[in-house]
């Protein structure tokens, strides 16, 4: 057999693969000779950012990714936590930015493919989904074609799949104009004794291709996701990913069905980087080699050359080792649901990855080198210098509060999301418990009075005024959001997106917010258990807003004591958990009523967050409180008109403040607003005085009518008619 070493390495091919010229010298001296076209795209593949993490693994290793309940941490498809009775929760989030930018329908349809196959691939049946969306301000000539595309594909994705999408959130903002964000996060349910792995183990053993075919689209897909844009990301158009979700359905129920006979080795999804990812992270992470020959691998279009084959990444694919004894009924099981079932390798026990095409060797390359050994950079940072103090009292109260408030719940930062969420199937599956835009979705876990909540939650603008103080406070919404509903913070999936770490001050950003994320979860009990790192963000050197998203799941022990942000009965106490707040800087109020983003972030104090959540997660589950919702965006003014107009019922609010104007938008975290029935009222107050959480007096509700103060009164047709309208009148523009 002959080994084929077929083009000339230039230096601009180097360059093209994404390889600076030391990675280069460091391939030359890992392997003593120059690499094969394949061998080098597969090298470009697996040391390239979205694969390796190559800038963020020291940082990474810092946060937290153990507990009680964590079965199963990062390094694996999905991270995996015990939720009891024998089951888990398998759940991650990825990103898939740059496609989506290029191409936003197929970009953000395939970013929730690869994210359900990274559940799946678990032994996990999804349950559940969300999505974490940032787009350019709306002026921006292509924001209306980009948030268009990218909703259109999620739904159009998971809604063909059968997955309900019950929770993300959506952003506008200028520095997301040539860059924007589509993060996807995906939950399933297991047997926890049940969960499968990417290890390979065993020698000799069958290497199995799974689903459906090989084609050219996604080629350097992730090595086109691991660096800057430029003016030329129509011509990266072919390196976006064609999804089917039909096809990924079938592929969902093989797999299961497959796993259930005892077969299963290791399982990989074929995501970033194809069939070479997936066959040298399964060989390495079991110290085995592999040994894969091309022409077995099912193809759709004719003269597939060995490098495109490694590279492609086309959708709905897997990877698995099989027992032996068990093929014919694994491929019985394939054929069946009308999926390709192809042998195409084995495993071996020389830790060489060997690739055979038509007799020829076109590579061979030590594997854990290629698996576990990339280039790992410490990279230079600085800390994002101090922002000033926004004082209160240099913020002038509005002229006019009502239509102050109007023109907010009406603004692109904080108006309704229904336009996007309507076009996903929220209900499949039949257990959805809260429909999008509360605090979190909740899914019931099928034939038990269980519910898993979840949420995705940042706030760019206050991580880019203090990296450490915006990676807490993501953290820390995250867990509040939890709790408003009443379940119980388990652990987090963590999407870090930001520009290019070779520039110092956004390695500094990203070391800021792992530094306050790590802090978070580690007082909070909230380990990290998976997660991805997007970096490269930026478009002719202009970065993203530092967007560290942060998805966390919660565990309800009984779905009917659940709190919902909605006004639900006339004449219950209005209750603001955590007391009135001062902070103004980097406010939605400053934004929007101002127009001035400036100022430091609120600072998180940790321990009166777990104070003040665990308070309102305890009254919630005595039953005590039906209705709650915490204070974030827009500060408590936006919170209690949220609460009105989902419930379509006003209430009378008293503000006992010297400057009412700063009560009502101060952002200060660890605070909810509660209402609670009459009858409860005194026990409730009487719980927050034994566990020293500060309670303030508001009011009641009831009426048609939002009251604040005796000076402003906003009927609550008026706040439904200003929060509604926004986005579908923005949408329906030509």
């Amino acid at each position: 057999m002959t080994f084929v070493n077929d083009i000339e390495i230039t230096p601009e091919l180097i360059a093209e693969h994404g390889l600076k010229p030391d990675e280069y010298q460091r391939i030359l001296d890992l392997i003593g000779r120059a690499p094969t076209l394949t061998e080098l795209g597969i090298f470009s593949a697996m040391w390239n950012e979205h694969c390796s993490y190559k800038s963020s693994k020291k940082w990474l290793r810092t946060l937290p990714t153990k507990g009680p309940r964590v079965i199963q941490g990062p390094g694996e498809n999905a991270g995996v936590v015990d939720i009891g009775d024998g089951q888990a929760a398998v759940f991650k989030m990825e990103s898939h930015n740059h496609p989506s930018y290029i191409e936003p329908y197929q970009g953000a349809a395939t970013g929730v493919g690869g994210i359900l196959r990274d559940v799946f691939t678990m032994g996990a049946r999804p349950i559940a989904s969300l999505n974490a969306l940032r787009f350019g301000e709306p002026d921006h000539p292509k924001t209306r074609h980009l948030v268009s595309g990218a909703v259109a594909g999620i739904g159009g994705y998971g809604n063909s799949f059968g997955v309900p999408t019950i929770g993300g959130e959506v952003n506008f903002h200028a520095r997301y104009n040539g860059n924007i964000l589509v993060n996807a996060m995906a939950i399933g349910l297991a047997d926890a004794d049940k969960i499968f792995l990417s290890e390979a183990k065993g020698v000799g053993l069958p290497i199995v291709y799974l689903g459906a075919k090989t084609g050219r689209d996604g080629i350097h897909g992730a090595t086109m996701a691991s660096a800057e844009f430029d003016d030329d990301t129509d011509e990266k158009r072919p390196t976006v990913q064609v999804g089917d979700p039909f096809t990924e359905k079938c592929l969902l129920e093989a797999c299961l069905e497959l796993m259930k006979t005892g077969a299963v080795i290791a399982i990989q999804d074929m995501g970033a980087a194809g069939l070479t990812c997936s066959a040298v992270e399964m060989g390495a992470k079991g110290n085995l080699g592999v040994e894969l020959d091309l022409e077995k691998v099912p193809c759709r279009e004719d003269g597939m050359t060995p490098y495109e084959m490694m590279l492609s990444e086309s959708q709905e694919r897997m990877l698995m080792v099989l027992h032996p004894e068990k093929e014919a009924e694994a491929e019985a099981i394939f054929v069946k649901w009308g999926l390709d079932f192809a042998i195409c390798g084995k495993t071996t026990d020389d830790l060489r990855f060997r690739i055979r095409f038509h007799g020829d060797e076109v590579a061979n390359l030590p594997i854990k080198e290629l698996g576990d050994e990339a280039p790992e950079y410490d990279r230079p940072w600085v800390e994002t210098a101090p922002a000033d103090t926004v004082e209160a009292s240099n913020v002038a109260e509005p002229s006019d509060m009502a239509q102050t408030i109007l023109n907010m719940v009406g603004s692109s930062e904080l108006c309704s999301r229904r336009w996007i969420w309507e076009q996903y199937d929220h209900l499949i599956q039949g257990n959805s418990m809260q429909i999008p835009g509360g605090d979190a979705g909740v899914v019931r876990i099928d034939g038990t009075s269980k519910g898993l909540a979840a949420t995705v939650d940042v706030t760019p603008r206050y991580c880019e005024a203090n990296p450490y103080e915006g990676g807490k406070q993501a953290v820390a919404e995250c867990w509040r959001n939890l709790s408003a509903v009443g379940a119980e913070p388990l652990a987090v999936t963590d999407n870090l997106n930001f520009g290019n770490p070779e520039r110092e001050e956004i390695m500094g950003q990203l070391v800021g917010c792992i530094k306050g994320i790590g802090d978070a979860c580690n007082t909070l009990d909230f380990p990290v258990v998976s997660g991805n790192v997007s970096l490269y963000n930026e478009t002719n050197g202009q970065g993203i807003l530092p967007t560290p998203a942060i998805g966390g799941i919660g565990l309800l022990p009984d779905v009917t004591r659940m709190a919902r942000v909605a006004f639900a009965n006339e004449g219950e106490r209005v209750l603001l958990v955590g007391g009135h707040g001062s902070h103004l800087g980097q406010s939605s109020y400053l934004r929007i009523a101002e127009g001035r983003e400036e100022g430091d972030a609120p600072h998180i104090d940790l321990a009166l967050e777990k104070k003040n959540g665990d308070f309102v997660r305890s009254q919630i589950r005595d039953g005590k409180v039906a209705v709650c919702h915490d204070v974030s965006d827009g500060g408590l003014a936006i919170a209690l008109a949220e609460m009105a107009l989902s419930g379509s019922m006003g209430a009378d609010i008293s503000i006992d403040a010297a400057q009412p104007h700063v009560a009502l938008f101060a952002e200060d975290q660890a605070r909810y607003v509660i209402a609670v029935s009459e009858d409860s009222v005194d026990a409730v107050l009487e719980a927050a005085s034994t566990a020293g959480v500060v309670i303030v007096k508001l009011g009641k509700t009831g009426g048609a009518e939002l009251k604040l103060g005796s000076t402003c009164s906003i009927s609550v047709k008026d706040l439904v008619n200003a929060h509604e309208n926004w986005l579908p009148d923005y949408m329906a523009v030509a």
